[in-house]
């Protein structure tokens, strides 16, 4: 007899939800804590926030109720299951996990099984959990994240042989994946190096051949993982390229977007730049950076596959942040985190001397743009 599957409650759901979203812990611990997989508690956090969203925008006229309300008038106004169901899987051309988050749990019209044929999704594909992180994969990522500070043109291949080296026998596939779990790419040219939402629009590279010289004049973003006592962070900076001055930065136990607008919103109290470039990664080709990029006239700027030295500046910032405050402290829990980098980001800007500009601060060099 197999396994009944277990069902979780709207309040349980509700509250592994807000601590995800307080970001105290990571989801590592919140899965230990609560006996719920790292993904689960993802597609938790991403319902509440864009629920807890929705309540603000009810009143609106024309105001639209989302993707799973819309979802569910398009079943009412299909009388058989089997008619235009090319047409809605095309409509939903969503990846997996988008569509997961559109099936009923408890359905009250259509059963699992029609819901997953609606968009497009297997049933096997709708249950399926990953395997959870192992303490041993936590070790090998804190491992590549500091080989990478070393040597970042080391590809999937190289680091595979080094830690074999370091006595790990493991395999390229493995290393290829926790690679890009932590947002690691070899810093050399190749195909594919930077993979951007199919929806989404690109832009072109603006800094080709332009000297920067002045601050506010282009502006750099990126994220980076951040190794703690148990799991993981994420930390989106921005960077003024001039002055090497951090304008913005953000801490987030996953990758949704909105932490990156908090970053954003913190840097634009300094001001704004003339181009502000990254990568094509999809929190900075979604519609709601690129807006707010455009809202303060600043013109987007985007990495060209395979260009080695497009973020190079903040690559050193990540290595200055890592090798002086995060590896030396190995924080425990989020608030943590934020409390030490937000004094660590203020001895970047205001205290510490930079051989670029002659050991001046980097905030001295920002303040000067007169």
């Amino acid at each position: 007899m197999s396994n009944k599957r277990k069902r979780h409650s709207a309040e349980f759901k509700a509250k592994v939800a807000l601590e995800a979203i307080k970001g105290v812990k990571t989801l590592q611990q919140l899965a230990k804590d609560f006996q719920v997989h790292p993904t689960q508690i993802t597609m938790w956090k991403k319902q509440v926030s864009s629920q807890v969203a929705g309540l603000f925008k009810r009143g609106d006229a024309g105001g639209s109720g989302g993707a799973e309300e819309e979802l569910r008038q398009a079943y009412e106004k299909i009388g058989r299951l089997d008619v235009e169901l090319d047409w809605l899987k095309k409509k939903w051309a969503l990846s997996t996990e988008p569509k997961r988050q559109l099936i009923d749990k408890d359905p009250a019209m259509l059963s699992i099984q029609q819901q997953c044929d609606l968009v497009g999704l297997s049933r096997s594909a709708y249950y399926y959990t990953p395997a959870a992180e192992t303490p041993e994969n936590l070790q090998l990522m804190r491992l590549l994240d500091a080989q990478y500070l070393v040597t970042p043109f080391y590809g999937s291949r190289r680091r595979t042989v080094w830690l074999n080296q370091q006595g790990y026998v493991i395999n390229r596939k493995r290393i290829q994946r926790l690679m890009r779990l932590m947002g690691l790419e070899g810093l050399a040219p190749g195909p594919h190096t930077s993979q951007a939402h199919p929806a989404h629009a690109r832009y072109p590279y603006l800094l080709r051949n332009v000297p920067v010289v002045r601050p506010n004049q282009a502006w750099c973003v990126d994220i980076t993982y951040v190794p703690m006592a148990v799991g993981f962070m994420y930390l989106v900076a921005i960077l003024d390229w001039f002055s090497r001055y951090v304008v913005g930065w953000a801490v987030s136990n996953s990758l949704e977007t909105d932490f990156c607008l908090e970053a954003l919103d913190q840097a634009f109290t300094h001001g704004a730049p003339d181009i502000f470039n990254s990568d094509q990664g999809v929190q900075f080709t979604s519609q709601a950076w690129i807006a707010r990029v455009k809202q303060a006239g600043s013109r987007v700027s985007m990495d060209g596959r395979g260009r080695v030295f497009d973020n190079i500046f903040i690559e050193r910032l990540w290595r200055s942040v890592k090798y002086e405050d995060i590896y030396l402290r190995d924080y425990a829990t989020g608030p943590e985190l934020i409390r030490g980098l937000a004094a660590y980001f203020v001895f970047y800007n205001e205290q510490r001397p930079h051989q670029a500009h002659a050991h001046q601060t980097p905030a001295e060099i920002y303040h000067q743009r007169g």
